[in-house]
């Protein structure tokens, strides 16, 4: 089978398909054995600062920027010049308290001595449970909270992109404006309405807002581990998250990363959409549950427990 663009010398990966490489090690060990200036996307969502303790492993919010620095700096090494760092990272709750953490900012205001913020992206999720309880169902004293941050982050300040990628079908408001046209003139908000605007350019520009529900309950992924008696993955991507910035930051046959796969959601959009791929993870059950995305194009190069030597 067809193997991955970038090598990694001294280290086996658990599988491989014709586009990519699944590895079940830590993170660091294979950031830094890649070459450097040889990845297009690093995409991912590493453990939350999260105040109980998950399955997959998360770090306290007081530890965490520390824990993730010597990532970050893996990250940018491997990351081409034009190439770009996505990551969606959730908010945490102080203990004890219906204040917010600020670990997500403490982490963007030391990100951005290495890379420039491209953008922020906020993921809502309109199917999230009511959290945190005691603040929103039982005290009353918040609402839910349903959105995510996602850091665009870059090497250079003009990184690789293409929104006509990503473009969404026009509101049906748009789609007659563009068969009836429209009068040229200056809004109330004091901006001139060209003609330009009438100009079909095949859909309309996303906003910085994904709307994405997160509501899989019974995919094939879920099926294929129960039926294996593997650990399903807590905190999955829906498609849709990676499938964005993959098609927006990427182009054919360009590698794309993640370090902390988890059941490997990105690896499997990457492979649909044509993108070489590389991804980690530590947990062996969830290495061996990401297998099970891939049915009939895995072949094992090794068994599923190798790391780095």
């Amino acid at each position: 089978m067809k193997k991955s663009r970038v090598s990694l010398p001294g280290i086996v990966p658990a599988y491989l398909t014709s586009r990519g490489r699944a590895y079940h090690a830590d993170a660091l060990d294979v950031l830094r054995r890649l070459p450097s200036d040889s990845i297009a996307l690093v995409l991912t969502s590493p453990p939350f600062a999260l105040r109980r303790k998950k399955a997959y492993g998360n770090v306290a919010a007081t530890e965490y920027v520390e824990w993730f620095w010597p990532f970050a700096e893996e990250i940018y090494r491997v990351l081409k010049p034009d190439g770009s760092f996505v990551m969606e990272l959730g908010g945490a709750w102080n203990p004890g308290s219906g204040t917010r953490s600020l670990y997500q900012y403490e982490l963007l205001i030391r990100l951005v001595r290495l890379f420039h913020l491209a953008q922020d992206f906020y993921w809502y999720n309109p199917s999230r449970l009511p959290t945190p309880a005691e603040w929103v169902t039982i005290r009353r004293t918040r609402v839910k909270d349903a959105v995510n941050i996602i850091w665009w982050l870059s090497k250079t300040e003009n990184p690789q992109a293409d929104n006509r990628r990503v473009l969404k079908p026009y509101s049906k408001s748009m789609q007659r404006l563009l068969k009836d046209g429209y009068k040229a003139a200056r809004r109330p908000s004091q901006h001139d309405i060209g003609p330009h605007f009438q100009r079909d350019n095949g859909g309309a520009i996303p906003p910085n807002l994904l709307t994405i529900p997160n509501t899989c309950s019974n995919d094939d992924y879920l099926h294929s581990c129960r039926k294996a008696g593997l650990p399903i993955h807590p905190a999955r991507f829906p498609a849709g998250v990676p499938e964005f910035f993959i098609r927006f930051l990427t182009e054919s046959r360009q590698t794309v990363l993640d370090p902390f796969a988890g059941s490997n959601v990105t690896g499997q959009v990457a492979e649909l959409l044509e993108r070489s791929w590389i991804s980690i993870e530590i947990n062996g059950d969830y290495v061996e549950g990401s297998r099970l995305r891939f049915s009939q194009a895995v072949s094992s190069s090794a068994p599923a427990d190798s790391e780095a030597a």
